[in-house]
């Protein structure tokens, strides 16, 4: 039997993590944060007991100081039916199993408890993945693994309901920052341990040429006129319930008693063959 390749090298995940910069590594997690605090608050219910899988605690911890804080392994420390909020924040992007997550957190809510998940979207870091392969083939004529490739939006939603949640919705948005030059860009992916974890990367030394030159190439496609350059990053919201008897459902096709005209108050017009 032969082992399957898994995307992430989980060591490597780890050591990356390590060189996070609290603070300047957060503000991803802080706008998380505001917008799932925006989306609580439209909801008419209370959360009593909340747990947030996270793999950088402190702004979550600040945010939300009586929840519990469950590091994101491949095996999460979920105990089933315990939670009415289940938070996964900003690592979902990184899980080898994505599905296998979120049917632990829909696991560890109870019936009727939500679940909100953000993590990082296909939009994200678009133009430093197109520089990088460009600058690439230009010194080294070959490519290599170096942005994670992320989920799109419709592909991201479908997982909800593969793991078992009920009225699933998904959504996004994109941030837009801007940088003096690409080693400050990637100098804060750094400081926010997201850095390449690939388990395809190409463990060789890159020659530092192949960063000049994605450095221009950066500069002349995307620079302002004050010499900046863009990064976008896509964040994609998932919000799902833990399946209950209190919520509606989908009528069965054909099932309805009343023909949509009456329904509406319309008069009908018969048309022509």
């Amino acid at each position: 039997m032969t082992n399957q390749t898994v995307l992430i090298d989980r060591p490597a995940l780890l050591r990356n993590r390590r060189r996070h910069v609290p603070g300047r590594g957060d503000f991803l997690h802080d706008e998380a944060i505001i917008d799932v605090q925006d989306r609580l608050n439209l909801v008419t219910k209370s959360f009593k007991d909340v747990a947030i899988v996270t793999s950088f605690p402190d702004p979550w911890t600040i945010a939300f100081p009586d929840a519990t804080i469950v590091v994101d392994d491949d095996v999460l420390d979920l105990a089933e039916q315990t939670y009415d909020l289940v938070i996964h924040g900003m690592c979902l992007h990184w899980a080898n199993d994505p599905v296998g997550q979120l049917i632990q957190c829909r696991r560890a809510l109870r019936p009727d408890g939500l679940f909100i998940g953000v993590l990082l979207g296909g939009e994200t870091l678009a133009e430093l993945r197109s520089v990088l392969a460009e600058a690439e083939i230009k010194v080294r004529s070959g490519l290599s693994p170096r942005v994670l490739p992320m989920a799109e939006i419709r592909d991201v939603g479908a997982l909800l309901q593969r793991a078992g949640f009920a009225l699933p919705v998904a959504d996004s948005a994109v941030l837009k920052t801007r940088y003096d030059n690409v080693f400050k860009l990637m100098a804060d992916l750094r400081a926010m341990g997201e850095t390449n974890a690939l388990s395809d990367r190409d463990r060789r030394f890159t020659p530092r040429q192949v960063f000049l030159q994605a450095a221009d190439i950066y500069q002349s496609a995307f620079g302002d006129e004050h010499g900046s350059i863009p990064a976008s990053f896509e964040q994609i919201f998932l919000t799902g319930w833990a399946p209950d008897d209190s919520q509606p459902k989908a009528l069965r096709p054909g099932s309805a008693t009343m023909r949509l005209a009456d329904a509406i108050g319309a008069t009908e017009t018969n048309l022509n063959d």
